[in-house]
């Protein structure tokens, strides 16, 4: 599969993975701090991301290795998110409802190139013939 077609990929899991953790987060902000309602909402949503990722856009088998690796490809997204929720609302006064969506958005392309390498890597454990190349 190519590049482009992997980056197409991407976008349409990262469109489902997005509503996912918006539905979340609003569920969640009925009952926890915007910030705790985020943390929550990003984890949950990054494991269905894994699920999708591994099978839809790389096509990759999902192993141990992998799910566990898999919170590397979002560190820079969280980190990107969680910084971008705080400064839009605390600092420009943006919504807490609204302020997630814009902060996802700088960080898609960190978390592509990130999540393509994890996801891509062969398992260094595994035979050969099992490997994904």
């Amino acid at each position: 599969m190519t590049v482009k077609a992997q980056m197409a990929r991407f976008a349409l899991v990262g469109v489902v993975n997005t509503g996912t953790y918006y539905g979340c987060y609003l569920v969640l902000l009925t009952w926890l701090p915007y910030i705790a309602a985020h943390v929550v909402a990003f984890a949950l949503s990054m494991t269905g991301s894994f699920f999708l990722n591994s099978c839809f856009t790389y096509r990759t088998r999902p192993t141990w290795r992998k799910f566990l690796l898999f919170p590397l490809t979002n560190a820079a997204n969280f980190v990107i998110t969680t910084g971008g929720v705080c400064l839009l609302v605390d600092l420009a006064g943006f919504s807490s409802r609204y302020a997630p969506l814009v902060a996802a958005a700088a960080a898609i392309p960190i978390t592509f190139v990130v999540s393509r390498t994890i996801m891509l890597r062969p398992d260094s454990k595994a035979p050969a013939a099992e490997r994904v190349s």
